[in-house]
């Protein structure tokens, strides 16, 4: 300890620790579509690299979840669902507080027009089923900010 230190080396220690930041809640994946097997291997696949998933089989329950999960850091979801489809789910949530959330699109069934609204809608990316799993885990954890 210098002479110009106030704290000892204990006391300065003991204010780091106090000043750490909390443990933020790990950021989660949600994977919605409304196929129970796709939903099911998306989460299986992300969370064998250790991601965490929650799943919603409609864009309804997407954002309700949203509004009550502040953990949820990206969106993966299909276009062709019930009455809330992918596009419109995501129009929503660009015009919710959440309108800065990642979200990605996968799709067995798309065509360019589908595309082109997607990406003027601010999406990661859209991939078509079958999904190449390498790049999509890539995409999440990129928008995670988790090391590739």
């Amino acid at each position: 300890m210098s002479d110009h230190d106030i704290l000892s080396d204990a006391e300065r220690e003991a204010l780091s620790a106090i000043m750490l930041e909390p443990d933020l809640p790990p950021q989660r994946v949600l994977i919605v579509d409304d196929d129970k097997d796709a939903r099911e291997l998306l989460s299986e696949i992300l969370g064998l690299d250790g991601i965490r998933c929650m799943t919603a089989a409609s864009g309804e329950t997407a954002l309700k979840m949203l509004d009550e999960k502040p953990s949820i850091g990206l969106v993966i979801t299909d276009l062709r669902m019930g009455h809330v489809d992918g596009l419109e789910l995501i129009r929503q949530v660009r015009e919710s507080v959440r309108a800065a959330m990642p979200i990605i699109i996968v799709s067995g069934d798309a065509d360019v027009g589908d595309a082109i609204a997607a990406m003027h809608l601010s999406v990661v990316d859209f991939l078509l089923k079958p999904i190449d799993t390498g790049k999509l885990l890539a995409l999440v954890k990129h928008e995670l900010g988790m090391e590739p």
